[in-house]
């Protein structure tokens, strides 16, 4: 499970984070970012000692002062559902594995796109035809 898939996913539903300097924030995740930078409303806000409280409409989180995050299990659950629901559908695809370059040439077993020029002819300057 990826920390950005697990945070797309919590958009909508409330969260704690605590930072790392020990404040901690707890409300709904309106949106994050890929440098994890969010965004919250409702937001209420608990001094480093836990004596002081704030109340905020909204608030926005730089990604790089986060210590942790602590989302519901009923996120937690919707993600590891989606996860195992792609890998069902890739295990159906039928997909090869790598590129694939086709079926092997007919000149003794090499493949196409190999040096310059149309014919056969190799070294340098020969033209080949």
């Amino acid at each position: 499970m990826l920390p950005l898939s697990l945070l797309k996913t919590a958009q909508g539903h409330p969260m704690l984070i605590e930072l790392k300097n020990g404040e901690t924030y707890n409300g709904h995740l309106v949106s994050c970012d890929t440098w994890m930078n969010i965004h919250l409303r409702e937001v209420i806000c608990t001094s480093k000692d836990g004596d002081r409280f704030w109340r905020m409409a909204e608030c926005y989180i730089r990604g790089n002062t986060i210590k942790y995050l602590r989302v519901p299990d009923e996120v937690i659950d919707k993600v590891q559902q989606e996860n195992f629901t792609r890998k069902d559908r890739r295990e159906l695809s039928g997909r090869g594995r790598g590129r694939g370059r086709g079926s092997v040439d007919t000149e003794g077993g090499r493949g196409r796109g190999r040096g310059r020029g149309r014919g056969g002819g190799g070294g340098r300057g020969g033209g080949g035809g």
